[in-house]
């Protein structure tokens, strides 16, 4: 791989894993944001640790866990990194493992690189958009070379539906109104429709890889939850479209809320 971005936001993921896992397996401590959200130790050091990887590269980032620089600097960025050092706190304090690292690569407001790391089950996502190649591997340890994971990699595909079923992400527990709406303008089709839950980008990743249809997220999220997953769909020739615009989700905007979106071929 020459992508020197990529190898870098790769291990930086992996080393981000590392010190997550060590939180979550001590008794930690649950913060609550100005915003309401939760914040633990893992995000912190977490976040720390890409830093570390990322701050060399000289191109600015921009993460959940960084103060936020003002949109008068931010609108002169041609590129700049967008991370968000654990994305699914709330499914890391139940410790059920659907939490993420997710780091991408901008290009005047596109993903064009992205990582999604799953550091509970140490398997990482990845893709050059530009190539139009997405992979997968799953790991034995967060300390594996880049090499070593080019050698366990398997490119990313998703579904091919000629059938009348659909499988659509959503939350098992509470899907909202909008969300339930969208599955019943399927059904009028006659489509039949499945139900597929994770937390997370994860909820990227499922479509991705083929392992569900479409992906309608109509809930709010942060450029920081979507970037990454975004890079992995846009490389497997996937749209991430906006509700608003009908346009793709658009990078480094003055306000970093998202619109609504929908995730399909």
């Amino acid at each position: 791989m020459d992508n020197k971005s990529l190898q870098t936001a790769i291990k930086a993921s992996l080393q981000a894993g590392k010190v997550i896992m060590q939180v979550y397996d001590t008794a930690f401590d649950v913060e609550i944001k100005d915003d309401k959200s939760p914040l633990t130790e893992a995000d912190k050091r977490a976040n720390d640790v890409i830093n570390s990887f990322l701050i060399p590269t000289e191109i600015p980032i921009i993460s959940e866990e960084n103060k936020q620089t003002d949109y008068a600097v931010r609108k002169t960025w041609e590129t700049c990194w967008v991370v968000d050092p654990v994305d699914g706190t709330k499914e890391f304090i139940k410790r059920n493992g659907e939490f993420t690292v997710n780091i991408a690569l901008i290009k005047n407001g596109k993903p064009i690189l992205g990582v999604i790391y799953v550091p509970a089950v140490k398997t990482i996502y990845f893709a050059d958009v530009e190539k139009n190649e997405a992979f997968k591997a799953n790991l034995e340890s967060h300390d594996v070379t880049v090499e070593t994971i080019l050698d366990l990699v398997e490119p990313l595909q998703p579904k091919q539906n000629n059938t009348n079923k659909v499988a659509v992400v959503g939350s098992r527990s509470h899907m909202n109104q909008d969300t339930l709406d969208f599955v019943e303008s399927l059904k009028a089709e006659g489509k039949e429709v499945e139900i597929v839950s994770k937390g997370s980008s994860l909820k990227f990743c499922l479509v991705a890889e083929g392992n569900a249809d479409v992906y309608p997220r109509y809930a709010p999220t942060m450029e920081w939850d979507t970037a990454a997953g975004q890079a992995i769909c846009n490389a497997v020739g996937l749209e991430v479209i906006s509700k608003e615009t009908n346009q793709p989700l658009q990078y480094n905007k003055e306000n970093l809320l998202n619109s609504y979106f929908l995730v399909s071929q």
